[in-house]
């Protein structure tokens, strides 16, 4: 994935990101921030579509209560591209940060433990009818104006912008957003939850933090990419070294962690793994890619989502980084995973999945399921643990897991997706039905924009494009047959 060599902070004069560093401290480097940007940010500014069940503010579509449900992608009226220039966006379970073109940050959706990185207790209630019949009471009350409206996180409260850093990449787990700047600094905010509720955020000291608070250094080399699982986050650092902060529980921190010190994991630290280029996280699972291009995965594995071993158990666990079974052939572009499903695309476009299959979320279809199934002792097929190419699709360029499901980009910028459909995150219409394999996306407000990127969250879903020219509409219309 990364394409520069081992002496990289070596070249201009040992100036890294444009901060002079010493020969020997170049000499280590091995990735830089600049490695990472394709997968990231957009040349251009994006229109936003979002899609699935917002009853929680996800989609930001404003408050009205008809914005709970959105069965197709809607253009977000909230972020035209000409005004709002957002270029990046990170999806968490309930919630969605964004960045604009001069590097505002927006957020919107769950602020229940300051996700959102800014005030919303200003929001106007709507007093009910009290004679009014409730029993659609979840229906029929507006939203949170200021949770499901995009709005911009105060930039004094991010200081590197004031200093002309620009934002290079943005992250969110279920319960915190992170920011990574040019500089190697990191800001988050929100906190982290395990199995018995709120863990925390910091160490003993900050046990949720509402507004961006700057993570004190934790690598004497620059950090270059985030990787966000459900209640846990990665870094990884220039010289190839990751490190984990957030839950431990299912060892997603590649370290095991006592219950009594389970608080030690509030902080960012390393835990071996080492030579690294790329890293992406699932819902409490990981994946790294080493300078030699094999693929490591660890965490919980008990539908076979870290791809390791055609083994499956209950609770089953990989405690320390092992290699995925894939293709010799198969250079990894970019890895997404859910909670129980994992995706891994190659450089040359191909799709290869694994995990849990009760509610199609590899999109595999049945026919097509290989030998290596796992079949539970009612001979139910209920996941494929090997990463498996999938068939009769399109070559892609980008891929986002949900919890349930999954959107994939195909390279000529049509979306598609498969997996969980009762919240409609799928954004395949009104049926609700669960979708086997990769289907396109098709209405209106899509129809001639070329998605750039998509992002999961756990009942909705968020894609980026940019509108074709009328040539170029047409010409893709034709290529499909439309």
């Amino acid at each position: 994935m990364v394409k520069r060599a081992a002496s990289a902070g070596l070249e201009n004069g040992n100036h890294v990101n444009g901060k002079r560093v010493s020969k020997a401290h170049a000499s280590h480097i091995i990735n830089t921030q600049d490695d990472y940007k394709h997968l990231y940010m957009s040349v251009q500014p994006l229109d936003i579509f979002c899609w699935g069940t917002g009853s929680m503010c996800e989609l930001g579509l404003g408050p009205l209560a008809k914005n709970k449900e959105v069965k197709r992608p809607r253009l977000n009226p909230y972020l035209p591209h000409d005004s709002s220039k957002i270029v990046s966006f990170a999806v968490g379970g309930m919630h969605t940060i964004a960045v604009d073109s001069e590097d505002n940050i927006w957020s919107w959706g769950c602020n229940d433990v300051g996700a959102l990185g800014r005030d919303t207790s200003g929001a106007v209630e709507k007093l009910k009818d009290m004679d009014a019949d409730d029993s659609n009471d979840d229906e029929d009350g507006d939203l949170n104006a200021c949770e499901s409206t995009p709005t911009k996180i105060p930039r004094e409260s991010l200081p590197p912008l004031a200093k002309g850093h620009k934002v290079v990449q943005l992250a969110a787990t279920d319960n915190m957003s992170c920011v990574l700047f040019s500089n190697g600094e990191t800001y988050a905010w929100g906190t982290f939850r395990c199995n018995e509720g709120i863990l925390g955020f910091y160490r003993e000291e900050i046990k949720i933090q509402r507004t961006p608070w700057k993570v004190p250094a934790f690598s004497k080399f620059q950090i270059v990419q985030l990787a966000p699982g459900k209640d846990h986050i990665l870094f990884l650092d220039e010289e190839g070294y990751v490190f984990a902060w957030g839950n431990g529980q299912q060892h997603q921190l590649g370290r095991k962690i006592m219950e009594r010190f389970r608080l030690k994991t509030l902080d960012p630290r390393p835990f071996g793994l080492k030579n690294i280029k790329y890293i992406a996280a699932g819902e409490n699972h990981n994946f790294a890619l080493t300078r030699d291009n094999k693929l490591v995965s660890w965490g919980l594995n008990q539908f076979g989502q870290c791809g390791t071993s055609e083994e499956i158990e209950d609770g089953a666990l990989v405690t320390k980084p092992k290699q995925v079974i894939l293709p010799e052939d198969c250079t990894v572009k970019m890895v997404s995973a859910g909670e129980h499903h994992s995706l891994v695309l190659s450089q040359n476009g191909d799709l290869y999945s694994f995990g849990r299959i009760d509610m199609f979320e590899i999109g595999i279809a049945k026919s097509d399921l290989p030998e290596y199934s796992y079949t539970d002792v009612h001979d139910k097929i209920r996941a494929v643990p090997i990463p498996t190419k999938l068939k009769n699709v399109p070559k892609f360029k980008s891929i986002s897991a949900g919890s349930h499901h999954s959107v994939a980009v195909a390279q000529n910028g049509i979306a598609y997706s498969w997996g969980f459909g009762e919240t409609y995150a799928v954004g395949l219409g009104p049926s609700g039905e669960d979708t086997e394999v990769p289907t396109r996306i098709k209405n209106t407000a899509t129809q001639d924009h070329n998605i750039i990127m998509a992002g999961c969250g756990g009942q909705f879903s968020v894609s980026g494009g940019i509108k074709l020219s009328e040539q170029d509409a047409e010409k893709r219309a034709d290529e499909m047959d439309d």
